[in-house]
């Protein structure tokens, strides 16, 4: 991503398994942000931190504090010889949702999470709230991944390769045409700009309906009685309004 105010690039990396080798090298002007695995270094570090009262609050996108939830650096606290000299180790804790499972990982009742990143101190505003928020919010990437392998990436059908790159682009341009759909026509129904593709098809792009011409109008007829017809038919118009 590209950090306000700079020229410093960060691509966020799925979590790496445990392990002393290094990433390649980075070219100048670009960084790294991997999630990294809770092990017993990283749980006696939360420890640490905890008897030294050494968490600060972690703030949401729009500068307000996130309830329930802090941040931490680790760096002093773990072995980092094996990463690169600028390697920082980055904790969060949060209370667990309703109905999640927590780990044994987990301490006093949170949730441990954690990523390293080699982002120089200064570069992103807020200092470590927003660091760590620049990791999190790239986490749509693999939102969107898991929706396109749901939408039919998971397996590629075909024993060519140019049948599936086929199938392939047409993957790409159902998911960005979901995408769009839900951020021009759903924006004030966020149970259905938020939910995962199988619940969109559902309550959606399943749904019987009818286009009818007259009067020199388009016309969207759906059961009234559906119960997303009244936010389908506002989606509906929103996507009309946005394309004439």
């Amino acid at each position: 991503m590209i950090l306000p105010g700079n020229r410093f690039w960060c691509g966020r990396i799925p979590p790496a398994p445990p392990t002393r080798s290094p990433p390649p090298a980075v070219t100048p002007g670009l960084g790294f942000s991997f999630g990294y695995p809770v092990d017993a270094r990283v749980r006696d570090a939360v420890e640490i931190l905890n008897r030294n009262d050494s968490w600060y609050p972690v703030i949401e996108s729009d500068g307000g504090i996130r309830d329930g939830a802090w941040v931490a650096e680790a760096t002093a606290l773990v072995e980092m010889s094996g990463w690169p000299a600028r390697t920082r180790l980055i904790l969060r804790k949060e209370r667990p949702h309703p109905g999640a499972q927590l780990r044994f990982t987990d301490s006093d009742g949170l949730r441990i999470t954690a990523f390293i990143t080699d982002t120089p101190t200064g570069v992103v505003p807020s200092q470590l709230g927003g660091l760590e928020i620049c990791h999190r919010q790239h986490a749509r990437v693999e939102d969107r991944i898991r929706q396109a392998k749901a939408t039919g990436l998971a397996n590629l059908p075909c024993h060519r390769s140019d049948a599936n790159a086929a199938w392939l682009e047409i993957i790409l341009a159902a998911t960005d045409l979901v995408a769009w759909t839900k951020l021009i026509g759903f924006t004030e129904h966020n149970d259905l700009a938020t939910c995962e593709i199988e619940t969109f098809r559902y309550r959606v792009l399943h749904v019987a309906a009818r286009i009818t011409r007259g009067a020199r109008q388009i016309r969207l007829r759906i059961d009234a009685t559906w119960r997303w017809a009244t936010a389908i038919s506002q989606g509906w118009q929103r996507l009309r309004a946005a394309f004439t």
